[in-house]
Order: C-alpha cells, then sequence, then structure tokens
C-alpha cells in the first residue's frame, strides 16, 4: 500500500512538473529583427563637408543640392561656349553616389540641338561631376547606400 501511495504521489508530482512547462510558451532565446526595410527611402540624405553640420533633414538636402549645383556651374564657368542661336534648355544629369561616397556619372540627357550646338557639353558636364568634392553617402538604418540622383541643369545662353 506504501509503495502504491509512493507511486500516485511519484506521478502526481512528475505530472504537475511536466504540466506547468506546457502552460506557459516558452520564450525565443534569438531575439528577432525587424528585417521589413523600405529601400525606396533613406534616413540621412548624402551631404558635402559644409552641408555636414545641419541638422535639419530639410535644410541639409538643401544645402546638397545647391552645393552640387554651385560647384557644376563653377566648372562651366572655365570655359568659353560659342553659340549660333539662343540656347534656353534644360539637361538632365543623372549620377549615382556609392556607399563609400564616391559619384560616378550615370547618363546625361539633352536634346539633339543643344548636342549639335555645345558639343563640348557632355565633356564639361563629365569633369565637373569628376571634379565634385568629397561626398558623405546617404545612410538608412545608419549603414551607408547608394543613392542615384537626377539633376536638372538649366543651360541658358544668349548669341
Amino acid at each position: 500500500m506504501k509503495f502504491i501511495r509512493f507511486l500516485c504521489v511519484y506521478f502526481l508530482l512528475i505530472f504537475t512538473i511536466i504540466s506547468c512547462d506546457l502552460f506557459y510558451p516558452k520564450k525565443s532565446q534569438n531575439n528577432s529583427i525587424n528585417t521589413v526595410v523600405d529601400f525606396s527611402t533613406i534616413d540621412v540624405y548624402p551631404s558635402f563637408k559644409n552641408c555636414d553640420s545641419i541638422i535639419d533633414k530639410t535644410k541639409k538636402t538643401t544645402c546638397f543640392r545647391n552645393t552640387i549645383h554651385n560647384k557644376i556651374s563653377e566648372q562651366f564657368k572655365n570655359h568659353s561656349l560659342t553659340i549660333k542661336d539662343t540656347i534656353d534648355e534644360v539637361v538632365y544629369v543623372d549620377v549615382l553616389i556609392n556607399s563609400k561616397g564616391n559619384i560616378s556619372l550615370k547618363k546625361i540627357t539633352s536634346t539633339e540641338k543643344l548636342k549639335e550646338q555645345l558639343p563640348k557639353l557632355d565633356s564639361i558636364i563629365k569633369v565637373s561631376v569628376t571634379n565634385l568634392p568629397v561626398i558623405f553617402p546617404a545612410l538608412k538604418r545608419g549603414i551607408p547606400v547608394s543613392t542615384e540622383y537626377q539633376l536638372p541643369i538649366k543651360v541658358l545662353l544668349n548669341d
């Protein structure tokens, strides 16, 4: 009789220990990280050294755009361009800023008329992009990422 009572207490104890484990879900030891990343946006836009101290996102973006346009227009001032007719057109320059901050020219889009009147335009733009100062790359979740930009350049020349 003592043996049966011992077995009952023993099984009851074992059952209690095992059943407690079944009622509470086990916590995963793996920490899950939110892996959904929106690659169409960036957290921090690329910037030049003179824009890096600006904290406001909008002002920093404006500083970047103004600086890149000013640097490219400075290169145009170094060249004398002769034309036959008045030109008032927009050239689109596609650039890639990689995760290391290096900038490269992807494509230049201009009209045939502009290419005829200013055959050196593409080479001037290539040199302008090559001579841009060091750029701090864009950041997504604190990680440097590559970004592409299309820069509109207004060409306004009078004969």
